[in-house]
């Protein structure tokens, strides 16, 4: 009996540690990168060199009547694209009666691709145009210069109030469609900003935001980007 006993003692010293191994094995981790949209995207510009890519600023009017700001949501370096009809954003902080208009020229031509009177904004705030509602196409590697202008004085076109940016269409790398298809939607803001895509990942962020408008997590991600390119007053608009 006591052998017996001697025995069983030995094998529950031996099973004990299997035992509470076992039972200590912290779960297997779940990779949560492609499943949550928390947090904002971080934007990383493309390496190759680029001249400055953004014109003008905040703009203000002589009186208070008139002051306002003016700008387009671009880099201050070419912008890139993987669409050949993507949408443009631009800012103005209030309503205004000028005339709108939107012109884009290729970097050393005389004539603009497009020169088309946009809609006056009915509020402040984030404005879009897209080109595919103007059935303009951009060409591959061409630099496009793009200008929001109010027209003051019809008569005297140098007194307008532009401000502009520069966009280029580049082919994508393999690696992006990959990630793209691997993640869910609400990741593609943040995998176009790590790529270097600054319009697709800003119309990315837009698009989920005119489905969702109340969505406060969208709206700073959207803000998080206006500030990383030097757009404080659209970002901080856009937090308030």
């Amino acid at each position: 009996m006591n052998d017996l006993k001697r025995m069983a003692l030995i094998l529950l010293v031996i099973a004990l540690p299997l035992y509470a191994g076992a039972a200590s094995d912290p779960p297997a981790k779940t990779d949560n990168t492609a499943t949550t949209s928390k947090g904002t995207p971080t934007y990383k510009p493309p390496l190759r060199g680029a001249p400055a890519g953004r014109i003008g600023g905040g703009t203000r009017g002589t009186t208070e009547r008139e002051s306002f700001s003016l700008l387009v949501l671009a880099p201050d370096h070419v912008g890139y694209t993987t669409q050949d009809q993507p949408c443009l954003y631009w800012y103005i902080s209030k309503p205004t009666t000028y005339l709108v208009e939107l012109t884009i020229t290729e970097r050393n031509a005389v004539r603009p691709l497009v020169e088309k009177q946009l809609k006056r904004p009915e509020k402040g705030g984030i404005q879009s145009v897209c080109l595919a509602d103007h059935d303009v196409r951009l060409q591959a590697n061409v630099p496009y210069k793009w200008f929001v202008s109010l027209v003051t004085n019809a008569d005297y076109r140098s007194k307008d109030i532009l401000a502009g940016g520069i966009i280029e269409l580049v082919k994508p790398p393999e690696t992006l469609a990959a990630r793209l298809n691997s993640s869910e939607s609400s990741r593609a803001p943040f995998i176009y900003a790590e790529e270097g895509f600054w319009y697709d990942a800003l119309g990315a962020v837009s698009r989920m935001i005119d489905a969702s408008p109340k969505d406060a997590d969208l709206r700073k991600q959207r803000a998080s980007l206006l500030e990383q390119v030097g757009l404080a007053e659209a970002a901080d608009a856009e937090s308030r």
